[in-house]
C-alpha cells in the first residue's frame, strides 16, 4: 500500500511512453483522471487481497467514464483495453519484484497473477458498461434528430428557417445535398431488420411504411449499393429532386406503391419511379382517363367488342408511328390490306377528329392507358 502512489506514477509514465496520444484530462483537483484511476484501482485490488471476507471490488465509476469518453471521441474500446493490459502488466512486474524480496511461494504468486488478470476483466467490464450506455444514448439522440430532420424535409420544409434544417443535419453529421430521392418501403415481415443502407441515408423505421431519403441518388455506384442493401425488401423510390422538393419525390414514391399493391407495377423489389414514368402518369388518374376514353372512343365502342379492340389496336399503332399500312401491318402482325380496311373504318367512325392534333393526343393518351392496364391484367393472370 505504501508503494501505490509511486507505482501509479510509474505506470502512467510508461503508458504515456507507449501511447503518447493518450489525453490527460484533469479532475476537479487538477490531477490527471488517469492517475487517480490507477491509484484507486491499485488500492482497491490490494484491499481486496487483504480482506478476510468475500466482498466485491469497489465500483470505480472513473472506468465507466473512460468507456463513455471513447464513444464521444468516436473510438472503439480496443485502444482503451490495450492501455489497461499494459497497466496490469506493469503492476504485476512490481508485485513480482516484491514477491521475490519477501520470498512469497510460487503457488501464491500464481494465485496473485490470476487475481490480477481477473481484476483487469472487471475494469474492462466497467468500461464496456459505460461505453454501451453512452453509445445507446448517442444512438437515441441521433435517431430523434434524424426523425426530426426527415419530418422537416418531407412535411415542414419552408415553414421553419433554413438554420433549423442545417442545425438538425449538423447534429447527425449529414451534409445537406443538392439532390435527394425519397423511398417508401413495404416490410417483408413485421419484425424485419432495417436494411443496411449506410449512415448517409436517412431512414425512419418507425413509420408503418418506412421512409428513406437518399442524398445524391444519381451518384456513381449508388444504385448498385442500394440494390444490394435492399435485398428482400420491396417499395418505390421517387425521382431525384432538389432538396427543397423532397415532398414531391415522396408523392411519386407513394403513388408507385399504390400501383404496386394493385398489381399494376412489379412487386417483390424496390423499383425506381423513373423506370415506370408512363405507368405513373397514365394509371393513377383512372377516373379522368376513363371519362376521356368514353368521350374519345365512343364511336369505336359502339362496334362489337372484338372488332372494337382490333380497331383501337390499329389506331394506336397509327398514332405511335404515323406510318403507312405496311409498317403498321408489320407491327401488328397482320396483312397490309387488313390495316387499310381498319384505317378506313376508323376514319368513318371518327371523321375529321383524326386530323386534329389535340384530338390525336387525347386518343393516344387513352389508348396507351388502356394498353397499360390490359398488359398488367394479363401479367397478373399469368
Amino acid at each position: 500500500m505504501a508503494e501505490i502512489a509511486d507505482l501509479a506514477q510509474g505506470i502512467l509514465r510508461d503508458i504515456r511512453i507507449e501511447f503518447p496520444a493518450l489525453p490527460l484530462v484533469p479532475d476537479e483537483s487538477g490531477e490527471p483522471m488517469a492517475l487517480v484511476a490507477i491509484r484507486r484501482a491499485l488500492a482497491d485490488f490490494v484491499e481486496h487481497l487483504l480482506a478476510t471476507d468475500d466482498r466485491q471490488h469497489e465500483r470505480l465509476e472513473l472506468f465507466e467514464l473512460f468507456g463513455r469518453a471513447e464513444v464521444l471521441q468516436g473510438r472503439s474500446l480496443d485502444s482503451l483495453q490495450a492501455v489497461y493490459r499494459l497497466g496490469v502488466r506493469l503492476a504485476w512486474r512490481r508485485l513480482a519484484e516484491i514477491g521475490q524480496q519477501v520470498e512469497i511461494p510460487p503457488p501464491a504468486m500464481y494465485e496473485l497473477a490470476e487475481a490480477g488478470f481477473e481484476y483487469l476483466d472487471g475494469l474492462v467490464a466497467q468500461s464496456v458498461h459505460g461505453y454501451a450506455e453512452a453509445a445507446a444514448r448517442q444512438v437515441g439522440e441521433r435517431l430523434w434528430a434524424q426523425k426530426r430532420l426527415i419530418k422537416l424535409l418531407l412535411t415542414e420544409y419552408g415553414t421553419e428557417p433554413a438554420s433549423a434544417l442545417a442545425e438538425h443535419a449538423a447534429r447527425i453529421g449529414w451534409p445537406l445535398p443538392e439532390q435527394v430521392a425519397v423511398g417508401v418501403l413495404l416490410r417483408p415481415a413485421p419484425d424485419a431488420v432495417a436494411p443496411a443502407v449506410g449512415r448517409d441515408v436517412l431512414l425512419d423505421m418507425e413509420c408503418e411504411r418506412p421512409r428513406m431519403i437518399l442524398p445524391d441518388p444519381d451518384a456513381a455506384g449508388r444504385p448498385e449499393l442500394l440494390r444490394r442493401a435492399m435485398a428482400g425488401w420491396s417499395g418505390a423510390i421517387g425521382p431525384s429532386v432538389p432538396l427543397a422538393d423532397a415532398a414531391k419525390s415522396l408523392h411519386w414514391a407513394c403513388t408507385a406503391l399504390r400501383l404496386m399493391e394493385r398489381g399494376q407495377l412489379p412487386d417483390g423489389r424496390v423499383i425506381r419511379c423513373t423506370e415506370h414514368t408512363e405507368a405513373l402518369v397514365l394509371l393513377p388518374p383512372e377516373e379522368l382517363i376513363e371519362d376521356l376514353a368514353r368521350r374519345c372512343l365512343a364511336p369505336l365502342d359502339n362496334c362489337p367488342p372484338a372488332h372494337s379492340r382490333r380497331l383501337a389496336e390499329t389506331l394506336l399503332a397509327w398514332l405511335e408511328t404515323r406510318g403507312g399500312a405496311p409498317e403498321i401491318a408489320a407491327r401488328l402482325g397482320v396483312h397490309a390490306q387488313t390495316v387499310r380496311y381498319r384505317l378506313r373504318r376508323i376514319r368513318e367512325l371518327l371523321g375529321d377528329e383524326m386530323d386534329e392534333p389535340d384530338r390525336r393526343f387525347e386518343l393516344e393518351l387513352v389508348l396507351r392507358a388502356r394498353r397499360l392496364r390490359d398488359d398488367k391484367a394479363a401479367a397478373q393472370r399469368d
